[in-house]
């Protein structure tokens, strides 16, 4: 490693050090040799090849001073050949080796980047939805990307660079002093001014960095939501165009002025440190110089010794900033396991059963629940909040029993917030009751597989949710295997083949961002072909058409229909026109069931679904109570409501 790579080597770890510092622990230490485990043959001869190369790297230099020595003392031509044969010989080896080490370290890098990255993916799929609307969907997949490469980074190159560096300078001091221990001395009194700068330079220059990152962080953010669907068409609606374009200047040209700052700084730094490393060779050419005009050293070992000066200065420099380098990649590891260390919420049972064939029911027998506290699903960082809300845990839903026989429909109103969602996400088992039993079939959820309850329930929710994907994508979700016939005959039950017909790329037309490209209703009506194509047997709907002009409604429900023939289904509704044909009507009100009963018997109650029914009916203020005039006159009651 030559003066100029050190020093650049130097300037990276400073710049890319961690602002927390933490003690290495046991526990840590053992996670991170379980990872490591099934890449360790790769892993010794990794470290096998770098102490070779470390050993080839200080050989060479006393092998040129032999060639020195040869020359001067008038040897024979085939010593000199015979020399350089041998260090050309040792650069073909290193060349070699150089190629294997980069491939066993990449094979290893990548190998626990595979690792890290699946792991932290599949047990982040696990957690509940109470995590996903907590956590900062950019510090989530900063974990999977940022942290699992700095962990790698320890395998790659921190550890083959502490090994090798060692061995190179436990080896290259050795030859030093056997050569002249005088010179060795002076080398050593130069490291000082070799290191201070580093230090300095790189702590300032950190600092300036990590205001660039902050800044770049400023931007992307403004970017992510500002180029968004939703967020581009604020900014058209609300925003000010001038006043964003303004601020993202700025912004950018606080960026630039930092760059033109750090090339300078570092620049600066480079050359401060190639300087002080050319005075340490100056010196040594010149005490050495001094010694063999003296008789003392003889002309190859001034040579050797100044060679070998490189060997010293480049593994001390990388040596001295290896805690950096282990620090960073300790911060890493422990963010990563930070999330692997929360618990989902929602774990299958080891004797999980499966469900019954046929049409099945849904019971909720004295259900009570309350959202789980952030501490339990959540981190202070990924919601990059310096300490948890400490809210939670207060009870939304007290003791509700409610039952839908097999094929039955069963409404589900109130007002907004009374837990008709929450009851909904019961049944699905994106949560666990806290008491009572949620059943499917007769078969408590908790003691089901996670896979039965996906088979057997489908939802549809209000926001209907795409991914940025085709369209043949988006509905195998619901069945993988389906084939392009069965998706056509989704889409022609949800009223949408017409219209998938007329697309140029018709199945493999690109929805957009959430579906953006489509209208509301046309949305909806592909996430309604996704719940046919999959066919369950309950079906959960959640404000499918509250979103809905009249004309997009009534082909959703044409479409709703489809999907509710000969299932059980649970439909939850402010429009309570959409649910008069239910079987039966389940009023919430503050997490409890206030009434229930069909359309008509819930109306000759006149309590809450008879005032919902009324306030829909006229609106939020009551017919007036007189009129001068016949024209003036209210309308009357409808007669469902009179009595």
């Amino acid at each position: 490693m030559s003066m100029e790579s050190a020093a650049w080597g130097q300037l990276y770890r400073q710049l890319h050090a961690p602002e927390e510092r933490r003690r290495f622990t046991r526990a840590t230490a053992g996670r991170v040799v379980g990872f490591a485990r099934p890449h360790r043959g790769k892993l010794v001869g990794f470290l096998i090849l770098s102490v070779v190369s470390a050993a080839l790297a200080v050989a060479t230099p006393v092998l040129a001073g032999r060639v020195v020595n040869e020359i001067v003392a008038g040897s024979a031509a085939r010593v000199v050949v015979g020399l350089a044969l041998l260090i050309a010989l040792l650069a073909i080896l290193d060349a070699g080796m150089g190629l294997v080490i980069r491939w066993l370290s990449s094979r290893i890098g990548e190998g626990l980047i595979l690792d890290l990255r699946t792991t932290v993916f599949d047990h982040v799929q696990r957690m509940p939805v109470a995590f996903f609307t907590r956590a900062h969907t950019g510090a989530l997949v900063s974990r999977l990307n940022n942290d699992v490469i700095g962990a790698q980074r320890a395998f790659s190159d921190t550890l083959s660079g502490v090994v090798a560096n060692l061995v190179t300078l436990v080896l290259t001091l050795a030859v030093m002093v056997q050569i002249s221990w005088q010179v060795t001395l002076l080398s050593l009194v130069m490291l000082p001014v070799f290191m201070v700068p580093a230090r300095r330079m790189g702590t300032r220059l950190a600092g300036i960095q990590r205001e660039a990152a902050d800044l770049n962080a400023a931007m992307g953010t403004q970017m992510t939501e500002r180029f968004s669907a939703p967020g581009a068409t604020l900014v058209k609606l609300f925003g000010r165009p001038e006043h964003e374009s303004a601020e993202f200047a700025a912004r950018a040209r606080r960026v630039a002025d930092i760059g033109v700052r750090t090339a300078m700084a570092q620049t600066t730094f480079v050359t401060s440190l190639i300087l002080v490393s050319g005075l340490a060779v100056a010196l040594v050419y010149g005490l050495g110089g001094y010694y063999a005009l003296a008789g003392l050293l003889d002309a190859g070992s001034v040579v050797a010794l100044s060679l070998l000066l490189t060997q010293l200065y480049a593994p001390l420099t990388a040596l001295a900033s290896a805690r950096v380098e282990v620090m960073s990649a300790l911060v890493s590891f422990e963010r990563v396991f930070e999330v692997l260390d929360l618990e989902p919420l929602i774990t299958d049972r080891p004797d999980a059963r499966m469900l019954p064939d046929g049409v099945i029911g849904v019971e909720l027998d004295d259900v009570r629940f309350s959202y789980p506290a952030a501490a339990q699903v959540s981190l202070a960082s990924l919601e990059e909040v310096a300490t948890l809300d400490a809210r939670g845990g207060q009870e939304v839903i007290h003791g509700i029993s409610l039952r839908v026989r097999p094929g039955e429909m069963v409404a589900l109103v109130g007002s907004s917030g009374a837990g008709k969602s929450t009851l909904a996400q019961l049944v699905t088992r994106l949560y666990d009751v806290d008491a009572g039993a949620v059943r499917l079939g007769g078969v408590d959820v908790r003691d089901l597989s996670s896979a039965a309850i996906r088979d057997a329930v489908g939802m549809v929710t209000q926001d209907g949710h795409l991914f940025h994907d085709t369209i043949r994508a988006n509905l195998r979700l619901a069945r993988p295997e389906a084939t392009d016939d069965e998706l056509w005959e989704a889409l022609e039950r949800a009223r949408l083949r017409e219209l998938v017909r007329t697309l140029p790329d018709e199945l493999d037309t690109v929805v957009g961002e959430r579906g953006y490209r489509f209208s509301g209703g046309e949305r909806q009506r592909l996430t309604i072909a996704r719940l046919l194509l999959k066919q369950p047997r309950v079906v959960l709907l959640d404000e499918a058409t509250a979103s809905l002009d009249s004309t997009s409604e009534l082909a959703v429900q044409e479409a709703l229909g489809e999907a509710l023939a000969g299932r059980t289904a649970i439909v939850i509704a402010h429009r309570l026109s959409t649910v008069r044909a239910a079987d039966q009507i389940a009023v919430v009100e503050e997490g409890r069931v206030v009434e229930q009963g069909t359309h008509s018997e819930l109306l000759a109650l006149r309590g809450r679904y008879a005032e919902l029914y009324r306030t829909q009916v006229w609106g939020p203020s009551p017919p007036r109570a007189s009129a001068t005039s016949a024209d003036d006159a209210p309308p009357q009651e409808p007669d469902e409501l009179a009595g």
